[in-house]
């Protein structure tokens, strides 16, 4: 048996329930790219956002399970402490709108509606 694996004190369940900080990125000709900053090598594409937020999460999956069984570290998100919680993100013009135009029909802003959107996607 690995020996990193014998000495690791922590469950598999531990290392999955970690929430890690994901990162969007939209591609100009359409679609987004997802990245674990905290996991290396750890990205994933979709064709919509929604898609690319469960190709991402099934990413990190894979890549905790992996790095488990392997006996490799795995990395600890990044503290609350270090992060200013400030997004900044690049999104379409249509998508943008989008945004606006539903935000306004609920009657928050549009930072308020995204949190929204995102809160009930975590």
């Amino acid at each position: 048996m690995n020996q990193k694996i014998q000495l690791r004190n922590k469950s598999l369940d531990y290392y999955l329930n970690l929430r890690y900080a994901i990162s969007f990125y939209p591609d100009s000709e359409g679609g987004y790219t997802a990245l674990i900053k905290d996991l290396p090598g750890c990205m994933s594409v979709g064709e919509t956002l929604s898609e690319a937020m469960e190709n991402i999460e099934e990413a990190r999956e894979l890549w905790i399970e992996t790095a488990y069984e392997c006996g490799d570290e795995i990395p600890l998100p990044a503290t609350e402490i270090e992060d200013s919680g400030s997004l900044s993100l690049e999104i379409p013009k249509s998508l943008r709108r989008s945004l606006a135009d539903n935000a306004e029909t609920a009657g928050v802003s549009m930072e308020q509606y995204i949190l929204a959107l995102l809160s009930k996607a975590g």
